[in-house]
């Protein structure tokens, strides 16, 4: 199984991985999307599971691994922080920390929606704001005609 700790930014990822199998181990810079889904696709047939801080803007991502059958874990950023002994931050230091929570099984996953579920949530949050806007506008229409 490889195991992947990933320092995730809006253009790239700094990541740290572990090979189980061969105890290979070491780190590199994807840019995002191109070399990083390249990376991705190139790990198909293996155990992947990716540990990553459950901040920024990271969807696309998630689509990515569960298309490939990888395994992705949130972690909660505070208690990822509050584990680190040195508050020091750097990109390579970060994902090491969180490959080494990852090995430890000590990773603060949070929970996260199924996949396969995310098309029926944004239709759901589609439809929520479409009944806002139409009771906002209903509201504004008997105000001016009480007036």
């Amino acid at each position: 199984m490889l195991i992947i700790g990933s320092d995730f930014h809006p253009r790239f990822q700094q990541i740290a991985y572990l090979d189980t199998a061969s105890g290979a181990s070491g780190g590199r810079r994807l840019n995002h999307p191109e070399e990083a889904a390249q990376y991705y696709r190139s790990l198909c047939g293996r155990g992947v599971c990716v540990g990553l801080e459950a901040r920024g803007n990271f969807r696309w991502f998630q689509r990515l691994l569960a298309e490939l059958g990888h395994e992705m874990l949130l972690g909660d950023p505070g208690a990822i922080h509050a584990a680190s002994p040195r508050k020091q931050k750097t990109d390579k230091r970060d994902a090491r920390h969180l490959l080494k929570l990852l090995v430890e099984d000590r990773f603060p996953a949070v929970w996260q929606p199924p996949a396969e579920n995310e098309q029926m949530r944004q239709l759901l949050l589609h439809r929520c704001r479409l009944v806002r806007l139409r009771t906002r506008v209903m509201n504004q229409l008997d105000a001016m005609a009480k007036n």
